[in-house]
């Protein structure tokens, strides 16, 4: 039986994708259109991973410049200046409002691992109201995978008994390496999830039964 659910955020259960994706182009809109273009590919493929960790990696890679720690806290900032409010009020994915006000938390325990900074998770979910339906929130610069073990490890779960429900492969991964089933919620970018073994659905309208179908299999 499934007793708990462990959502990411983003793309999950609020449709936040293309606003971070467009804040990626924003700061660094003035290195030019070549290495904008370049940051945004970035970014597309590899969904889930911390702005810290991409942040590094730009300039590692793509710009081949050193970041100082100055120059870090400023991205940083920046960023969470450009989403912020505009997360607070995106669209939640259709189904999943519905969803947690039928079933959490009176028929499952809910959690959010995101690769969103914590405080910043923290203050979305305050200005959206949700703290409510959510037994505790997880964000960076805790990586997914730790997330995880520290979920079922503090909470005594098994993970047959929980669900991950997660948007890209960093969810995946993170979910497998703790041996919890996964649900991959998908849009256009089905092919992500190409030759995974999981249950997927396109928006939350079908998670009730897509959970169902996972209990017949775990048992």
């Amino acid at each position: 039986m499934i007793k708990s659910i462990i959502f990411d955020f983003d793309g999950v259960l609020v449709e936040s994708v293309d606003i971070k994706t467009r804040a990626f182009a924003r700061v660094f809109e003035s290195e030019g259109e070549a290495v904008m273009a370049s940051v945004v590919e970035y970014h597309l493929q590899n969904a889930g991973v911390s702005r810290f960790d991409k942040f590094r990696h730009i300039y590692e890679t793509i710009l081949e410049r050193p970041l100082s720690a100055a120059r870090f806290d400023a991205l940083c900032g920046q960023f969470a200046d450009l989403v912020v409010d505009e997360v607070s009020r995106a669209p939640f994915v259709r189904g999943a409002l519905e969803f947690l006000d039928n079933f959490a938390p009176n028929c499952y325990t809910c959690f959010i691992s995101t690769a969103t900074p914590q405080e910043e998770i923290e203050e979305i979910i305050r200005q959206r109201a949700m703290r409510n339906y959510f037994k505790a929130i997880h964000g960076a610069p805790k990586k997914k995978a730790a997330i995880v073990q520290e979920i079922l490890d503090t909470h005594g779960i098994h993970p047959n008994t929980a669900v991950y429900v997660g948007d890209a492969m960093s969810d995946y991964k993170a979910a497998a390496a703790n041996h919890v089933p996964f649900i991959a919620r998908v849009r256009g970018d089905i092919e992500i999830f190409n030759g995974v073994n999981c249950t997927k659905i396109t928006d939350l309208t079908e998670l009730a039964q897509a959970i169902a179908n996972v209990a017949r299999f775990t048992g």
